[in-house]
């Protein structure tokens, strides 16, 4: 069954994140982008487990479903298939390895509830986890791969946005060099890694380290409208096990939809407060300092690629997956009529054009242009055709500044 997921997802009860947070509203949003399979996030959290398990019911093995009683009026108005649940959950573990203080973001995905139930036992008994849905602890990433592997032999753990410089395995400022420097003897057990927003394949190509290991993609979304800035290709047996399967060994997964790394808030080297961005070989000239403050820049994603890649820009890897570029489509039609993204004049098409024209991704990827040109408008399916042919202008992300993609 070929479907869309997007694993990487946060609920209400982490910080800085939209209280429509909730499992009703991720049901909308991803019948809405046209996601079948979405993460439920932040797992350890009592206060959401309980209402996972009060809203959600089972579905296919090892997934679940909102209950008919929770479904909100406008999705049923969608006339679209319900989205399956697959539990999932981030933990930030932040604590000292080999002389230098380590801060590396970690994806758990779990067969189901009672998992969760185990994990999150076992995980409070190390740190608060009662405070934010995504729980800092002074965990090393060996000791928490080693807890799932006990308690729940049938769980996944992936690294997050692996390159991010803050809270990433490969992270500049807090990461390691390479994964078995991180997860030491255990490292066999890792399978997947998930690329962030800041950078796309042939960037992680560039890293023969990473041949043996699939690549996905998710949004990290911290409101359901933002679900699906990137995600993963799948055609597989709808249930945990396929998804095991495809993460793990990647039988089924098919590629990935991926955010314009340039958007990315950490594609460049950069200082926000001196409103600098700089590329790497201009960093480089300034000594990785700030030309205006003389602080230290923030070395982006594409900075630290090219630290530890040993293959050229441009390799291409063998039997590598496809993976597509996209951009929301509200930010397109924002472009195209020249308002911002939370007017009535943009939210307006939007839900227009959803309801004339099918769901968000078969919009961007699928629907033929002139049909969205009867539908909508000439610009805005203009537009579209720009983006699916790549013709768009990148002006990259910096410490913590989102990059800008112009049609």
């Amino acid at each position: 069954m070929k479907i869309i997921a997007d694993l990487h997802i946060h609920s209400r009860y982490s910080m800085a994140t939209s209280k429509l947070g909730c499992p009703e509203y991720l049901d909308l949003w991803a019948r809405k982008k046209g996601i079948s399979l979405v993460g439920t996030g932040d797992f350890t959290h009592p206060a959401w487990r309980e209402e996972l398990k009060e809203k959600l019911t089972p579905a296919e093995a090892g997934l679940y479903r909102l209950k008919e009683e929770y479904v909100l009026e406008e999705a049923r108005a969608l006339q679209r298939q319900a989205p399956r649940f697959v539990v999932t959950g981030e933990i930030s573990s932040i604590y000292k390895k080999n002389g230098k203080c380590r801060k590396v973001h970690n994806v758990l995905i779990l067969p189901g509830l009672e998992a969760a139930d185990k994990m999150a036992k076992k995980l409070s008994t190390i740190g608060n986890i009662h405070s934010d849905g995504r729980p800092i602890l002074g965990l090393d990433c060996h000791d928490l791969l080693e807890i799932l592997l006990e308690k729940c032999p049938d769980g996944m753990l992936v690294p997050a946005h692996i390159w991010t410089p803050h809270f990433g395995l490969f992270g500049a400022a807090s990461g390691f060099d390479n994964m078995e420097e991180c997860f030491e003897d255990l490292t066999p057990y890792i399978h997947a890694v998930e690329t962030g927003l800041s950078s796309d394949p042939p960037m992680n190509w560039r890293l023969s380290a990473l041949d043996g290991l699939q690549l996905i993609s998710n949004s990290d979304a911290h409101s359901p409208s933002k679900l699906g800035r990137e995600a993963n290709l799948l055609d597989i047996e709808l249930s945990y096990n396929g998804l095991f399967e495809a993460i793990q060994y990647g039988k089924g997964l098919m590629g990935t939809l991926e955010f314009f790394p340039e958007e990315g808030k950490y594609h460049f080297d950069g200082h926000r407060k001196c409103h600098i961005c700089l590329s790497p070989e201009e960093a480089e000239k300034y000594h990785g300092k700030c030309p205006v403050c003389g602080k230290k820049l923030t070395m982006g994603v594409d900075h630290r690629i090219l630290d530890l890649a040993d293959r050229k820009s441009g390799f291409v890897k063998k039997n590598a997956r496809p993976f597509e570029s996209i951009v929301p489509l509200p930010e397109v039609i924002s472009a195209c009529v020249g308002k911002a993204v939370t007017t009535k004049t943009v939210t307006g098409e939007y839900e227009k054009m959803l309801q004339k024209l099918g769901n968000e991704f078969q919009i961007l990827r699928e629907i033929p242009i002139e049909d969205i040109e009867k539908e909508s408008s000439e610009r805005i399916a203009s537009g579209i055709a720009k983006l699916r042919n790549k013709e768009v202008i990148c002006t990259p992300g910096f410490d913590g500044e989102y990059g800008k993609i112009c049609l």
